[in-house]
Protein backbone atom coordinates (compact mmCIF):
# COMPACT_ATOMS: atom_id res chain seq x y z
CA UNK A 1 0.00 0.00 0.00
CA UNK A 2 1.17 3.54 -0.76
CA UNK A 3 0.22 6.74 1.03
CA UNK A 4 -1.54 9.65 -0.66
CA UNK A 5 -3.03 12.76 0.94
CA UNK A 6 -6.43 14.07 -0.13
CA UNK A 7 -7.64 17.55 0.75
CA UNK A 8 -11.45 17.35 0.89
CA UNK A 9 -14.24 19.83 1.57
CA UNK A 10 -17.22 18.21 3.33
CA UNK A 11 -20.54 19.73 4.42
CA UNK A 12 -20.32 20.38 8.17
CA UNK A 13 -23.33 18.28 9.18
CA UNK A 14 -23.64 15.14 11.34
CA UNK A 15 -22.57 12.13 9.26
CA UNK A 16 -21.07 14.24 6.49
CA UNK A 17 -17.50 13.01 6.88
CA UNK A 18 -18.70 9.50 7.75
CA UNK A 19 -20.25 9.21 4.27
CA UNK A 20 -16.91 10.12 2.71
CA UNK A 21 -15.03 7.64 4.93
CA UNK A 22 -17.49 4.88 4.06
CA UNK A 23 -17.08 5.55 0.33
CA UNK A 24 -13.29 5.34 0.65
CA UNK A 25 -13.52 2.12 2.65
CA UNK A 26 -15.74 0.48 0.06
CA UNK A 27 -12.97 0.86 -2.53
CA UNK A 28 -10.63 -1.20 -0.33
CA UNK A 29 -8.50 1.79 0.65
CA UNK A 30 -7.49 2.49 4.25
CA UNK A 31 -7.79 5.81 6.05
CA UNK A 32 -4.79 7.16 7.93
CA UNK A 33 -4.32 10.47 9.73
CA UNK A 34 -7.07 13.09 9.47
CA UNK A 35 -6.27 16.78 10.07
CA UNK A 36 -8.64 19.75 10.06
CA UNK A 37 -7.28 22.47 7.74
CA UNK A 38 -9.91 25.18 8.05
CA UNK A 39 -13.60 25.85 8.74
CA UNK A 40 -15.70 27.61 6.11
CA UNK A 41 -19.28 28.91 6.36
CA UNK A 42 -20.96 25.55 5.91
CA UNK A 43 -18.04 23.22 5.19
CA UNK A 44 -14.94 21.78 6.85
CA UNK A 45 -11.74 21.24 4.87
CA UNK A 46 -9.58 18.34 5.99
CA UNK A 47 -6.34 16.66 4.90
CA UNK A 48 -6.95 12.93 4.85
CA UNK A 49 -4.20 10.31 4.46
CA UNK A 50 -5.37 7.40 2.32
CA UNK A 51 -3.49 4.14 1.70
CA UNK A 52 -4.05 2.74 -1.79
CA UNK A 53 -2.57 -0.08 -3.87
CA UNK A 54 -1.57 1.91 -6.95
CA UNK A 55 -2.54 4.82 -9.21
CA UNK A 56 -5.65 3.09 -10.56
CA UNK A 57 -6.85 2.46 -7.03
CA UNK A 58 -6.23 6.12 -6.16
CA UNK A 59 -8.22 7.23 -9.21
CA UNK A 60 -11.10 5.07 -8.02
CA UNK A 61 -11.00 6.63 -4.55
CA UNK A 62 -11.00 10.15 -5.98
CA UNK A 63 -13.83 9.37 -8.43
CA UNK A 64 -16.07 7.75 -5.80
CA UNK A 65 -15.43 10.61 -3.39
CA UNK A 66 -16.22 13.28 -5.97
CA UNK A 67 -19.51 11.54 -6.80
CA UNK A 68 -20.76 12.15 -3.26
CA UNK A 69 -23.06 15.11 -2.72
CA UNK A 70 -21.47 17.94 -0.70
CA UNK A 71 -17.97 16.40 -0.97
CA UNK A 72 -15.27 18.11 -3.04
CA UNK A 73 -11.76 16.69 -3.54
CA UNK A 74 -9.64 19.86 -3.71
CA UNK A 75 -6.24 18.27 -4.31
CA UNK A 76 -4.29 15.02 -4.20
CA UNK A 77 -0.73 15.03 -2.87
CA UNK A 78 1.96 12.40 -2.81
CA UNK A 79 2.73 12.64 0.89
CA UNK A 80 6.02 10.78 0.52
CA UNK A 81 7.38 13.18 -2.11
CA UNK A 82 6.05 16.11 -0.10
CA UNK A 83 7.99 14.94 2.97
CA UNK A 84 11.21 14.77 0.93
CA UNK A 85 10.95 18.24 -0.63
CA UNK A 86 14.33 19.95 -0.31
CA UNK A 87 15.93 16.85 1.23
CA UNK A 88 15.74 15.61 4.82
CA UNK A 89 19.12 16.67 6.20
CA UNK A 90 21.09 19.85 6.75
CA UNK A 91 24.31 20.87 8.51
CA UNK A 92 23.87 23.34 11.36
CA UNK A 93 26.33 25.15 13.62
CA UNK A 94 26.62 24.14 17.27
CA UNK A 95 28.27 27.38 18.33
CA UNK A 96 27.20 31.04 18.05
CA UNK A 97 28.38 33.46 15.38
CA UNK A 98 26.83 36.67 16.62
CA UNK A 99 29.84 38.95 16.93
CA UNK A 100 33.31 39.66 15.59
CA UNK A 101 34.68 38.03 18.72
CA UNK A 102 32.81 34.83 17.85
CA UNK A 103 34.25 34.93 14.34
CA UNK A 104 37.80 35.32 15.65
CA UNK A 105 37.24 32.35 17.96
CA UNK A 106 35.56 29.85 15.64
CA UNK A 107 37.71 30.85 12.65
CA UNK A 108 40.90 32.87 12.38
CA UNK A 109 43.01 33.64 14.33
CA UNK A 110 41.69 31.60 17.27
CA UNK A 111 41.24 28.33 15.40
CA UNK A 112 45.01 28.10 14.79
CA UNK A 113 45.48 27.16 18.45
CA UNK A 114 43.17 24.17 18.00
CA UNK A 115 44.92 23.13 14.79
CA UNK A 116 48.31 23.16 16.55
CA UNK A 117 46.89 21.12 19.42
CA UNK A 118 45.64 18.45 17.02
CA UNK A 119 48.85 18.51 14.99
CA UNK A 120 50.75 17.64 18.16
CA UNK A 121 48.29 14.89 19.13
CA UNK A 122 45.75 13.65 16.55
CA UNK A 123 43.58 12.05 19.21
CA UNK A 124 42.64 15.58 20.26
CA UNK A 125 40.52 15.75 17.09
CA UNK A 126 38.01 13.61 18.97
CA UNK A 127 37.84 16.32 21.61
CA UNK A 128 37.90 19.51 19.55
CA UNK A 129 36.13 18.55 16.28
CA UNK A 130 32.95 16.73 15.32
CA UNK A 131 34.83 13.63 14.13
CA UNK A 132 33.92 11.84 17.39
CA UNK A 133 30.22 12.02 16.53
CA UNK A 134 30.09 11.83 12.73
CA UNK A 135 29.20 8.81 10.58
CA UNK A 136 29.60 8.51 6.81
CA UNK A 137 26.72 6.70 5.09
CA UNK A 138 28.26 5.34 1.90
CA UNK A 139 26.50 3.84 -1.12
CA UNK A 140 27.06 3.09 -4.78
CA UNK A 141 23.32 2.58 -5.33
CA UNK A 142 23.64 -1.00 -6.57
CA UNK A 143 21.14 -2.62 -4.16
CA UNK A 144 18.70 0.06 -3.01
CA UNK A 145 15.87 -1.43 -0.96
CA UNK A 146 13.91 -3.71 -3.29
CA UNK A 147 14.69 -1.55 -6.31
CA UNK A 148 18.07 -3.00 -7.28
CA UNK A 149 20.78 -1.08 -9.10
CA UNK A 150 19.24 2.38 -9.53
CA UNK A 151 22.46 4.34 -9.11
CA UNK A 152 24.06 6.30 -6.31
CA UNK A 153 22.10 9.53 -6.82
CA UNK A 154 18.74 7.74 -6.77
CA UNK A 155 19.86 6.10 -3.53
CA UNK A 156 20.32 9.47 -1.78
CA UNK A 157 16.80 9.55 -0.24
CA UNK A 158 17.58 6.29 1.56
CA UNK A 159 20.91 7.63 2.82
CA UNK A 160 19.17 10.75 4.07
CA UNK A 161 16.55 8.58 5.78
CA UNK A 162 19.26 6.64 7.59
CA UNK A 163 20.78 9.97 8.55
CA UNK A 164 17.53 11.25 10.02
CA UNK A 165 17.28 8.11 12.15
CA UNK A 166 20.84 8.52 13.46
CA UNK A 167 20.25 12.18 14.22
CA UNK A 168 16.87 11.81 15.89
CA UNK A 169 17.38 8.57 17.80
CA UNK A 170 20.98 8.79 19.04
CA UNK A 171 22.21 12.33 18.28
CA UNK A 172 24.79 11.32 15.67
CA UNK A 173 25.78 13.67 12.83
CA UNK A 174 25.30 11.78 9.54
CA UNK A 175 26.95 12.57 6.19
CA UNK A 176 25.65 10.70 3.11
CA UNK A 177 28.43 9.89 0.63
CA UNK A 178 27.49 8.89 -2.93
CA UNK A 179 30.24 7.04 -4.82
CA UNK A 180 29.47 6.93 -8.55
CA UNK A 181 31.20 3.71 -9.54
CA UNK A 182 30.59 -0.03 -9.67
CA UNK A 183 34.26 -0.80 -9.06
CA UNK A 184 34.71 -2.03 -5.47
CA UNK A 185 38.41 -1.08 -5.51
CA UNK A 186 37.50 2.52 -6.29
CA UNK A 187 34.96 2.57 -3.44
CA UNK A 188 37.59 1.24 -1.05
CA UNK A 189 40.08 3.88 -2.18
CA UNK A 190 37.58 6.73 -1.93
CA UNK A 191 36.36 5.79 1.53
CA UNK A 192 39.87 5.10 2.80
CA UNK A 193 41.00 8.58 1.82
CA UNK A 194 38.04 10.39 3.37
CA UNK A 195 37.84 8.18 6.48
CA UNK A 196 39.72 10.63 8.75
CA UNK A 197 36.66 12.90 8.54
CA UNK A 198 34.47 10.40 10.35
CA UNK A 199 34.23 8.40 13.55
CA UNK A 200 32.71 5.40 11.73
CA UNK A 201 31.62 4.23 8.27
CA UNK A 202 28.16 2.86 7.46
CA UNK A 203 28.01 0.96 4.15
CA UNK A 204 24.53 0.92 2.69
CA UNK A 205 22.71 -0.59 -0.29
CA UNK A 206 25.81 -2.09 -1.93
CA UNK A 207 25.19 -5.33 -3.83
CA UNK A 208 26.68 -8.71 -2.97
CA UNK A 209 29.27 -10.08 -3.41
CA UNK A 210 31.10 -6.75 -3.82
CA UNK A 211 29.85 -5.57 -0.42
CA UNK A 212 31.80 -8.35 1.31
CA UNK A 213 35.03 -7.34 -0.41
CA UNK A 214 34.51 -3.64 0.30
CA UNK A 215 33.76 -4.16 3.97
CA UNK A 216 36.65 -6.58 4.48
CA UNK A 217 39.24 -4.37 2.74
CA UNK A 218 38.08 -1.18 4.44
CA UNK A 219 38.19 -2.89 7.83
CA UNK A 220 41.82 -3.76 7.15
CA UNK A 221 42.83 -0.34 5.82
CA UNK A 222 41.24 2.09 8.29
CA UNK A 223 41.18 2.24 12.08
CA UNK A 224 37.46 2.91 12.35
CA UNK A 225 34.32 0.81 12.54
CA UNK A 226 33.06 -0.26 9.11
CA UNK A 227 29.52 -1.61 9.34
CA UNK A 228 27.48 -2.83 6.36
CA UNK A 229 23.97 -2.31 7.67
CA UNK A 230 22.21 -4.50 5.11
CA UNK A 231 24.27 -7.40 6.42
CA UNK A 232 24.83 -6.88 10.10
CA UNK A 233 21.94 -4.62 11.04
CA UNK A 234 19.53 -7.14 9.59
CA UNK A 235 21.35 -10.03 11.25
CA UNK A 236 21.25 -8.35 14.66
CA UNK A 237 17.51 -7.71 14.52
CA UNK A 238 16.75 -11.23 13.28
CA UNK A 239 18.93 -12.66 16.05
CA UNK A 240 17.12 -10.53 18.64
CA UNK A 241 13.69 -11.69 17.48
CA UNK A 242 14.86 -15.31 17.36
CA UNK A 243 16.22 -15.09 20.92
CA UNK A 244 12.81 -13.82 22.02
CA UNK A 245 10.81 -16.50 20.18
CA UNK A 246 13.01 -19.39 21.29
CA UNK A 247 12.90 -18.18 24.88
CA UNK A 248 9.10 -18.13 24.85
CA UNK A 249 9.01 -21.60 23.30
CA UNK A 250 11.66 -22.86 25.77
CA UNK A 251 13.82 -24.14 22.91
CA UNK A 252 17.59 -24.17 22.42
CA UNK A 253 19.16 -22.54 19.36
CA UNK A 254 21.64 -25.39 18.96
CA UNK A 255 18.77 -27.88 18.47
CA UNK A 256 16.99 -26.00 15.68
CA UNK A 257 17.02 -26.75 11.98
CA UNK A 258 17.09 -23.30 10.36
CA UNK A 259 16.42 -22.59 6.68
CA UNK A 260 17.63 -19.23 5.37
CA UNK A 261 16.31 -18.16 1.96
CA UNK A 262 18.57 -15.67 0.20
CA UNK A 263 22.32 -16.05 -0.18
CA UNK A 264 23.15 -12.38 -0.58
CA UNK A 265 24.58 -9.95 1.95
CA UNK A 266 21.81 -10.27 4.52
CA UNK A 267 21.38 -14.04 4.24
CA UNK A 268 25.07 -14.80 4.68
CA UNK A 269 25.42 -12.33 7.57
CA UNK A 270 22.39 -13.82 9.33
CA UNK A 271 23.80 -17.31 8.84
CA UNK A 272 27.18 -16.35 10.30
CA UNK A 273 25.58 -14.64 13.27
CA UNK A 274 23.37 -17.65 13.97
CA UNK A 275 26.43 -19.88 13.89
CA UNK A 276 28.34 -17.55 16.19
CA UNK A 277 25.45 -17.67 18.66
CA UNK A 278 25.47 -21.48 18.70
CA UNK A 279 23.29 -22.70 15.82
CA UNK A 280 24.48 -26.08 14.53
CA UNK A 281 22.17 -26.77 11.58
CA UNK A 282 21.69 -23.80 9.25
CA UNK A 283 20.90 -24.42 5.59
CA UNK A 284 21.27 -21.51 3.19
CA UNK A 285 19.14 -21.53 0.04
CA UNK A 286 19.29 -19.47 -3.15
CA UNK A 287 17.48 -19.63 -6.50
CA UNK A 288 19.13 -22.97 -7.22
CA UNK A 289 18.09 -24.48 -3.89
CA UNK A 290 20.20 -25.60 -0.96
CA UNK A 291 23.80 -24.39 -0.82
CA UNK A 292 26.08 -27.32 -0.02
CA UNK A 293 29.77 -28.08 -0.18
CA UNK A 294 30.70 -29.26 -3.64
CA UNK A 295 27.83 -27.58 -5.48
CA UNK A 296 29.15 -26.22 -8.78
CA UNK A 297 26.31 -24.16 -10.24
CA UNK A 298 25.37 -20.58 -9.26
CA UNK A 299 28.16 -20.30 -6.72
CA UNK A 300 30.52 -17.45 -5.81
CA UNK A 301 33.36 -17.16 -3.28
CA UNK A 302 31.01 -16.06 -0.47
CA UNK A 303 28.70 -19.04 -1.03
CA UNK A 304 31.64 -21.44 -1.34
CA UNK A 305 33.00 -20.22 1.99
CA UNK A 306 29.68 -20.48 3.84
CA UNK A 307 29.03 -23.94 2.34
CA UNK A 308 31.98 -25.33 4.30
CA UNK A 309 30.37 -24.54 7.68
CA UNK A 310 26.62 -24.95 7.00
CA UNK A 311 24.22 -27.72 5.95
CA UNK A 312 25.88 -30.47 8.02
CA UNK A 313 23.74 -33.21 6.43
CA UNK A 314 24.62 -31.92 2.95
CA UNK A 315 20.93 -31.61 2.05
CA UNK A 316 20.14 -30.94 -1.59
CA UNK A 317 17.00 -29.82 -3.34
CA UNK A 318 14.67 -26.84 -3.36
CA UNK A 319 13.62 -24.55 -0.54
CA UNK A 320 10.44 -26.61 -0.32
CA UNK A 321 12.55 -29.72 0.31
CA UNK A 322 14.73 -28.00 2.91
CA UNK A 323 11.76 -26.61 4.85
CA UNK A 324 10.42 -30.07 5.64
CA UNK A 325 10.95 -30.58 9.35
CA UNK A 326 12.67 -27.21 9.80
CA UNK A 327 12.03 -25.33 13.05
CA UNK A 328 12.85 -21.87 11.72
CA UNK A 329 12.49 -20.11 8.36
CA UNK A 330 14.26 -16.80 7.73
CA UNK A 331 13.60 -15.20 4.36
CA UNK A 332 15.62 -12.36 2.84
CA UNK A 333 14.95 -13.25 -0.77
CA UNK A 334 11.84 -12.64 -2.89
CA UNK A 335 8.04 -12.41 -2.51
CA UNK A 336 5.77 -15.44 -2.57
CA UNK A 337 8.40 -18.17 -2.35
CA UNK A 338 6.75 -19.92 0.61
CA UNK A 339 3.26 -21.43 0.58
CA UNK A 340 1.06 -22.37 3.55
CA UNK A 341 1.66 -26.00 2.65
CA UNK A 342 5.40 -25.49 3.04
CA UNK A 343 4.85 -24.01 6.51
CA UNK A 344 2.65 -26.98 7.39
CA UNK A 345 5.56 -29.28 6.45
CA UNK A 346 7.81 -27.61 9.04
CA UNK A 347 8.21 -28.80 12.61
CA UNK A 348 5.49 -28.03 15.15
CA UNK A 349 5.41 -24.44 16.45
CA UNK A 350 7.60 -23.23 13.62
CA UNK A 351 9.08 -19.73 13.53
CA UNK A 352 8.62 -17.89 10.21
CA UNK A 353 10.42 -14.60 9.58
CA UNK A 354 9.57 -13.63 5.99
CA UNK A 355 11.53 -10.40 5.49
CA UNK A 356 11.64 -9.83 1.72
CA UNK A 357 10.87 -6.24 0.68
CA UNK A 358 8.53 -4.85 -0.38
CA UNK A 359 6.46 -8.05 -0.11
CA UNK A 360 7.34 -11.05 2.07
CA UNK A 361 7.98 -14.65 1.09
CA UNK A 362 4.66 -15.45 2.78
CA UNK A 363 2.07 -13.26 4.48
CA UNK A 364 2.46 -13.58 8.24
CA UNK A 365 -1.26 -14.22 8.73
CA UNK A 366 -1.10 -17.15 6.31
CA UNK A 367 1.97 -18.51 8.10
CA UNK A 368 0.22 -18.33 11.46
CA UNK A 369 -2.89 -19.99 10.03
CA UNK A 370 -0.66 -22.79 8.69
CA UNK A 371 0.62 -23.55 12.20
CA UNK A 372 3.54 -21.22 12.83
CA UNK A 373 3.96 -20.21 16.46
CA UNK A 374 5.58 -16.90 15.47
CA UNK A 375 5.51 -15.11 12.13
CA UNK A 376 6.48 -11.64 11.03
CA UNK A 377 7.78 -9.62 8.09
CA UNK A 378 10.32 -6.92 7.23
CA UNK A 379 8.02 -4.13 8.34
CA UNK A 380 8.43 -5.34 11.93
CA UNK A 381 11.96 -6.77 11.84
CA UNK A 382 13.68 -3.68 10.49
CA UNK A 383 17.41 -3.05 10.88
CA UNK A 384 16.58 0.46 12.09
CA UNK A 385 16.09 -1.21 15.48
CA UNK A 386 19.80 -1.99 15.56
CA UNK A 387 22.07 0.41 13.72
CA UNK A 388 21.42 3.60 15.75
CA UNK A 389 22.47 2.00 19.02
CA UNK A 390 25.31 0.10 17.37
CA UNK A 391 26.88 3.28 16.00
CA UNK A 392 26.28 5.22 19.20
CA UNK A 393 28.04 2.51 21.19
CA UNK A 394 30.91 2.29 18.71
CA UNK A 395 31.46 6.04 18.74
CA UNK A 396 31.24 6.30 22.51
CA UNK A 397 33.87 3.57 22.82
CA UNK A 398 35.86 5.05 19.93
CA UNK A 399 36.05 1.46 18.70
CA UNK A 400 38.75 0.55 16.19
CA UNK A 401 36.54 -2.16 14.67
CA UNK A 402 33.31 -4.01 15.35
CA UNK A 403 33.44 -7.58 16.63
CA UNK A 404 30.95 -10.47 16.57
CA UNK A 405 30.65 -10.04 20.34
CA UNK A 406 29.51 -6.44 19.90
CA UNK A 407 26.85 -7.46 17.38
CA UNK A 408 25.57 -10.25 19.62
CA UNK A 409 25.50 -7.82 22.55
CA UNK A 410 23.28 -5.54 20.48
CA UNK A 411 20.92 -8.41 19.66
CA UNK A 412 20.65 -9.46 23.30
CA UNK A 413 20.02 -5.87 24.39
CA UNK A 414 17.15 -5.58 21.89
CA UNK A 415 15.70 -8.90 23.05
CA UNK A 416 15.91 -7.89 26.72
CA UNK A 417 13.77 -4.82 26.02
CA UNK A 418 11.09 -6.60 24.01
CA UNK A 419 7.56 -6.37 25.47
CA UNK A 420 5.94 -9.66 26.38
CA UNK A 421 3.33 -9.29 23.61
CA UNK A 422 5.76 -8.53 20.77
CA UNK A 423 8.89 -9.85 19.05
CA UNK A 424 10.91 -6.63 19.14
CA UNK A 425 10.77 -3.31 21.00
CA UNK A 426 9.24 -0.09 19.74
CA UNK A 427 11.68 1.63 17.36
CA UNK A 428 10.55 5.06 18.60
CA UNK A 429 11.75 4.28 22.13
CA UNK A 430 14.97 6.29 22.43
CA UNK A 431 15.73 4.56 25.73
CA UNK A 432 15.91 1.25 23.84
CA UNK A 433 18.59 2.62 21.49
CA UNK A 434 20.48 3.96 24.51
CA UNK A 435 20.53 0.49 26.08
CA UNK A 436 21.77 -1.06 22.82
CA UNK A 437 24.53 1.57 22.73
CA UNK A 438 25.57 0.79 26.29
CA UNK A 439 25.70 -2.94 25.56
CA UNK A 440 27.76 -2.40 22.40
CA UNK A 441 30.15 -0.07 24.20
CA UNK A 442 30.68 -2.57 27.02
CA UNK A 443 31.26 -5.37 24.51
CA UNK A 444 33.83 -3.18 22.74
CA UNK A 445 35.66 -2.75 26.04
CA UNK A 446 35.47 -6.49 26.76
CA UNK A 447 36.67 -7.30 23.21
CA UNK A 448 39.68 -5.04 23.57
CA UNK A 449 38.78 -2.78 20.63
CA UNK A 450 37.66 0.28 22.62
CA UNK A 451 39.89 3.34 22.74
CA UNK A 452 38.07 5.23 25.47
CA UNK A 453 39.74 8.38 26.66
CA UNK A 454 38.86 11.15 29.06
CA UNK A 455 38.38 14.47 27.24
CA UNK A 456 40.05 17.66 28.35
CA UNK A 457 38.16 19.46 31.17
CA UNK A 458 35.15 21.39 30.00
CA UNK A 459 34.83 19.78 26.57
CA UNK A 460 32.39 17.00 27.35
CA UNK A 461 29.35 18.89 28.58
CA UNK A 462 27.91 19.40 25.11
CA UNK A 463 27.90 15.66 24.47
CA UNK A 464 25.85 14.28 27.36
CA UNK A 465 23.68 15.66 30.10
CA UNK A 466 25.04 15.51 33.64
CA UNK A 467 23.24 12.27 34.46
CA UNK A 468 24.35 10.61 31.21
CA UNK A 469 28.09 11.36 31.18
CA UNK A 470 30.18 8.36 30.33
CA UNK A 471 33.19 9.93 32.01
CA UNK A 472 31.99 12.01 34.97
CA UNK A 473 34.55 14.44 36.29
CA UNK A 474 35.93 13.71 39.76
CA UNK A 475 37.06 16.04 42.47
CA UNK A 476 39.16 14.65 45.27
CA UNK A 477 39.22 17.91 47.19
CA UNK A 478 36.63 18.61 49.84
CA UNK A 479 34.35 21.49 49.11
Amino acid sequence: MVLRRLTVRVLDRPGGFARFAEAVGRTGALLGDIRKVRIEDEHVVRDVDVYVRDKDHLDTVVTRSAELEHVDVLRVLDHVLEMHLGGKLEVVSRVPLDSLSDLMTVYTPGVAQVCRTIAEDETKAYTYTHIWNTVAIVTDGTAVLGLGDIGAVAGMPVMEGKGVILRKMVDISPVPILVDTHDPDVIVDVVSHIAPTFGAIQLEDIAAPECFQIEAELSQRIDRVVFHDDQHGTAIVVMAALITALDRLARNLADQKIAVSGAGAAGIAITKMLQGAGAKNVILCDRAGAVYEGRSEHMNPAKEEIATTTNPANEKGSLEDVLKGAHVFIGVSAPGLVTPEMVESMADDAIVYALANPDPEIDKKKALAAGAAFATDGKTLNNALAFPGVFRGCLDARAATITPEMKLAAAKAIALQTPIDDLVPNFMDRAMHKQVAAAVMQAAVDSGVARIYKPDPGTFEHRHSEDEKLYPETNDEEE
